[in-house]
Order: structure tokens, then sequence, then C-alpha cells
């Protein structure tokens, strides 16, 4: 079942409909990345450099060409700085159109059942964030345990698994569910939804494709909601719709 749901989330990445979002979603990445940049270089120029120039008031004509290097020196580190942050600024974007991921997988593999609701924007917003602390908050843990030969890579995938399967398959069951149903349906295959969680920890660990790894876990996970709501003998599509 979580292999099935796992090769229609990729097969769903490279789909003409995906695409839209993913194009969205880099655009708009690139966009808050640039915009960090300038704001920190505006923000080292206005405040840094005048303490620096404070502590060292006076530099011979020959030593200018020091502030110069140490600007672009700066400038690099901002922008290594910024990379790092790519991953974490994606899923913050990519999490404001998990809807529309799931929205183009319901209606064009499950073309019989009605779609689900979509979260409103500041529910969307509150729910990009959570995501994102949810990854800043596994990571750190996992970090934590860095230097403990063997547990590191094990602790990155239990907590990552744990995490990151519970909140995408809630996510998929709210556009049918309310809150407490999505929980309990949680609860019930807990087991299941785990491992299906480990399946995104993994691509969570692959660089650079890793950034799709909002995508791909909205998708799974809609893939695994309804097919564990028909196992249960109850299809996702007859469950109450989540009130607004």
């Amino acid at each position: 079942m979580i292999f099935d749901a796992a090769l229609m989330s990729l097969r769903n990445l490279f789909a003409p409909e995906t695409r839209t979002v993913f194009w969205k979603t880099l655009g708009l990445t690139i966009l808050v990345l640039i915009g960090l940049w300038f704001g920190l270089r505006e923000t080292f120029i206005a405040f840094i450099m005048p303490l620096i120039q404070g502590v060292v008031p006076e530099l011979p004509d020959w030593a200018g060409w020091l502030t110069f290097i140490f600007g672009i020196l700066a400038s690099i580190g901002l922008a290594l700085g910024l990379a790092l942050l790519l991953s974490p600024v994606t899923a913050i974007i990519a999490g404001l159109f998990l809807d529309d991921v799931a929205e183009v997988v319901e209606k064009r593999d499950y073309p019989s059942d009605p779609s689900g609701t979509a979260m409103p924007m500041g529910q969307a917003i509150v729910a990009s964030i959570k995501f994102f602390g949810v990854v800043i908050v596994g990571n750190l843990f996992a970090l934590m345990l860095l230097f403990i030969p063997g547990i590191n890579i094990i602790a990155f995938f239990l907590v990552n698994g744990y995490l990151l399967g519970r909140e995408f398959f809630e996510f998929a069951a709210m556009r049918f569910r309310s809150v407490e149903e999505a929980k309990l349906l949680r609860s019930r295959h807990s087991g299941t939804v785990f491992m299906a969680g480990l399946v995104i920890a993994l691509f969570l660990a692959v660089p650079i494709v890793n950034l799709l790894t909002p995508l791909f876990a909205a998708g799974l996970m809609v893939h695994l909601h309804k097919a564990l709501a028909a196992r249960d003998g109850a299809r996702s599509v007859s469950a109450t719709p989540r009130p607004r």
C-alpha cells in the first residue's frame, strides 16, 4: 500500500498540473531568498560596518582594499547562509500549496470521488509554519545525537518518520474529516502512517531532491488516506466534510 502510494506520488511530481505548483514554489522561494539577501546585506552595512569602523577608526590608505575584500567575503558568507536556508524556506512556501497538490491527485486519480475541502489561507499559513517547525525540531533532536555512532542516522529517520508521517497524514485526512476524526484515523493506523513517514524521511535525506518533500509527502498521504479509509470499509468521500 505504501509502496504504491509512493510510486503514484512520484509520478504526480512530474504531472503537468503539479509543475505549476512546483514553479510557483520555486519562484517564490527565489524571491524570498533574494529579499533576505538584500535585507541582511543592508543590515550588515547599516549596523555592523559602523561598529567595525568604531573599533578601528583610522586605517592607512593602503588598507582600504581590505574593506573591499571584507565586503566581498561577507557577501559570499551571506549567500552560503541563504543556501542553508533553501530547504526550510522552500518547505514553508510549498506548505501554502499542499491543497493544490491534493486537489490535483484527487481529481486525476479519484475522478468519481468529490474533492476534499481546502484549508483557508490563514490555516494554510499556520500549517506551513507548523511543518517547518516539525522539520526543525526533528532535525535538532537528531543533531543532538550526531556524535553517537550509528544512533544519529537512526534518530534522523525515526524522528522525522514519526513527525512527517503524522503531520502530512492528518493534513490529507482533514480535507474530508474533522480534526478529531483525522487524529483518530491516524491513531488507528499508526504503524502504517509511521512507515509512510519513513519513506518521506528517506526522500528528505536526498540533497536537492528534498526541496520537493512537501509536494511528494502531500501526494503520498492523499493516496494512503484513500486506501486506509477504503480498508476500514468507509470510503473517504463518505466522511463528514471538515467544517469551515
